[in-house]
């Protein structure tokens, strides 16, 4: 089975919390439920305060064509104002091994 992660990383606006940006992500996981081959997400914040959004795709093809459609198709979503845009690390790659307990 192939699969690929979609990997982003940046920071939040001054003032908010991952706790801000998690809550604001309500329209977004519902439309990834909808979305040809998502698996699952993850958010998380390094100790220095930065997000690492990390989404399991099918392949990186479902990743690349989803994530083409979601700034047209929630272009107006408020998770957008949370994030300092210039902060923004994206890359998708293919899972070459996985391991699990």
């Amino acid at each position: 089975m192939t699969s690929a992660l979609e990997i982003t990383t940046f920071r939040l606006v001054k003032g908010k919390t991952l706790t801000d940006f998690i809550a604001a992500n309500r329209d977004v996981d519902a439309w990834l439920l909808r979305q040809p081959g998502f698996r699952s997400r993850w958010i998380a914040e390094s100790d220095d305060h930065e997000v690492v959004d990390v989404l399991l795709w099918a392949s990186s093809a479902a990743a690349r064509d989803a994530m083409g459609r979601l700034m047209v198709e929630l272009g107006e979503s408020p998770v957008h104002a949370l994030i300092r845009q210039a902060t923004v690390s994206w890359t998708v790659c293919e899972v070459g091994q996985t391991s699990s307990a």
